[in-house]
């Protein structure tokens, strides 16, 4: 089992001491000036991850309408066009460099008519992951939390079909089990169900916690540390053929211990 955290856990030298690999969230990197990257900022970060022996995987910009995110990397998904492309295009190039596991990227938005917004999100991850053919990386495309229904791929059955439907062996699922618990109103019969539904997909595990149901803050996305909210990890046992990387997301060291605490009970 290889347990990874989200960069903006902890330092790369504490997360060194506690996981095997690392989450690169490339919004929250600073690499970025506006839309440009920043080549020099880049090879600090990349300088001082060549002294950790640290497995890597990607977190691609996003769609995200938040004060902290920066607002230049907001890319929906299902509404691209070239500076967007070329955005995403850079986190796959970062991935074939480091030989990431995977590049996390997240479905779009529903703009109008929920039909077609689907139906462009799909075209346009067949180009992603055409890209990502070339580069030898894989996509794993992430369930959304269904207390915002305004999230294209909240429910099992459309991560499903999207996947499907771009029909690409470098596309596959990042199955946030947060995100789906926020989905399931934090009933742990349908959570089962949901991971039976998208098992076959799955390319890349988030871990993290919630209460089950919508807040003011983040629409209940809370990011908590494993076996602080609601979530039955005891579902990681339906995952034994999987093995990929569980990353935990969450905000600091001390939940990246917790949630290590959590795994290692739950799949003895």
């Amino acid at each position: 089992m290889i347990i990874g955290a989200s960069s903006f856990a902890g330092s790369l030298p504490e997360l060194k001491k506690q996981v095997q690999s690392v989450e690169l969230y490339i919004p929250k990197l600073g690499i970025y000036e506006g839309i440009e990257l920043q080549k020099n900022r880049l090879n600090k970060v990349l300088d001082e991850l060549s002294t950790c022996d640290l497995a890597t995987s990607i977190h691609a910009p996003y769609f995200a309408d938040v004060p902290t995110y920066p607002k230049e990397l907001v890319i929906d998904t299902a509404n691209m066009e070239g500076a967007q492309f070329r955005l995403m295009g850079e986190s796959i190039e970062l991935a074939n460099r480091l030989d990431s596991k995977v590049v996390v990227v997240h479905p779009g938005r529903i703009n109008g008519d929920h039909e077609s917004s689907f139906s462009r999100m799909v075209g346009n991850f067949r180009s992603l992951a055409s890209m990502a053919e070339d580069y030898g990386v894989i996509l794993g495309l992430e369930n959304k939390e269904g207390t915002d229904q305004g999230n294209l791929c909240f429910s099992a059955d459309e991560l499903v079909k999207a996947v499907h439907e771009v029909d690409s062996p470098n596309l596959g699922a990042t199955y946030d089990v947060g995100h789906a618990n926020l989905t399931c109103g934090a009933d742990p019969d349908k959570l089962k169900d949901f991971t039976e539904t998208v098992l076959s997909c799955i390319v890349h595990i988030h871990l993290h916690d919630n209460s089950g149901h919508w807040t003011d803050e983040y629409a209940g996305d809370q990011h908590m540390a494993p076996g602080s909210g609601t979530v039955d990890f005891s579902i990681l046992n339906m995952m034994s053929g999987y093995r990929g990387i569980y990353n935990l997301e969450v905000f600091s060291m001390d939940d990246v211990i917790a949630g290590k605490d959590v795994i290692s009970r739950v799949c003895r």
